[in-house]
């Protein structure tokens, strides 16, 4: 959904950090209860899918990384693991999106923020391929409800079904990789897309959204671990708006996004308890 700076990072420093402690345990796969440490990272990404201006962040902050049975805070994300078999799982998760301010972008200067968007739901995950103990192809479909975090209001719903392939998770490197496609309800797209006629302007007409796809979005990451407690990372993300079912929205400024960013994750402390993942 909309991609926001430091969320993302987040996220994917996440990935790489919890990624990367399977490094120098080639005979016991098991890795610890939870972990503790400190991530940092920069990003660019544009202010929100199709707009023409972009935004650049910043963050350091602690992270936690917990694989309880049901209760998981990992490389996929925060939530709770409701079923696992061999080939299937299903799981609840959640995500969070910041804010962006109107008056920095150019297509909506006088129209209302955007406001930080908080989606949840469930993502189920299927096992399509498996070529090694770390290596694999599966398929993943999140559907999330999507709310305002100020306003507490209902803005639709996403969903995100996608392929994502991931290497080398037992060496010093590894990348993921994944392609899919994002649609959003049309309560959803209205909120960025839809122009009311109080905010028509001659560059800027009125517009009513629709329900629909966004984009195609396709993602590359890699982490390389440097040492037992740091890694380093980096991603490189793609969207493409052409088939978007909001296309003529004067909103939509670009018919592609491109988001990058690069970071590193430091793990102060681990337990002795481990678990399989």
């Amino acid at each position: 959904m909309r991609t926001t700076l430091p969320a993302c990072v987040a996220l994917l420093l996440l990935s790489a950090a919890a990624s990367a402690q399977q490094t120098d345990q080639s005979e016991d796969t098991r890795l610890p209860l939870w972990e503790v440490g400190v991530l940092g990272g920069a990003a660019s990404t544009p202010a929100y899918p199709g707009a023409e201006n972009r935004e650049g962040r910043a963050i350091a902050l602690p992270w936690l990384i917990y694989r309880g049975k049901i209760l998981r805070a990992d490389q996929s994300g925060v939530g709770a693991r409701l079923l696992r078999t061999e080939r299937t799982e299903l799981d609840l998760g959640f995500a969070l999106s910041l804010p962006s301010r109107s008056a920095n972008i150019e297509a909506r200067k006088g129209m209302p923020d955007l406001d930080s968007l908080l989606e949840f739901g469930p993502r189920l995950k299927v096992k399509l391929l498996r070529l090694d103990e770390h290596s694999g192809l599966r398929f993943e479909a999140p559907l999330r409800a999507v709310f305002q975090v100020r306003g507490r209001e209902h803005q639709g719903y996403t969903f995100e079904p996608k392929l994502v392939y991931e290497t080398g998770r037992a060496g010093d490197w590894a990348i993921d990789a994944s392609v899919g496609v994002v649609a959003g309800s049309k309560r959803l797209q209205e909120y960025f897309y839809s122009v009311d006629p109080q905010y028509a302007t001659p560059a800027r007409p009125a517009y009513a959204a629709r329900g629909g796809m966004m984009m195609a979005r396709t993602t590359v990451g890699g982490w390389h671990a440097l040492g037992k407690d740091w890694r380093v990372f980096g991603f490189l993300r793609y969207d493409n708006y052409s088939g978007a079912s909001n296309g003529a929205s004067p909103l939509m400024r670009q018919n592609s996004g491109l988001s990058a960013g690069m970071g590193f994750a430091w793990t102060l402390r681990r337990s002795e308890a481990r678990v399989t993942p």
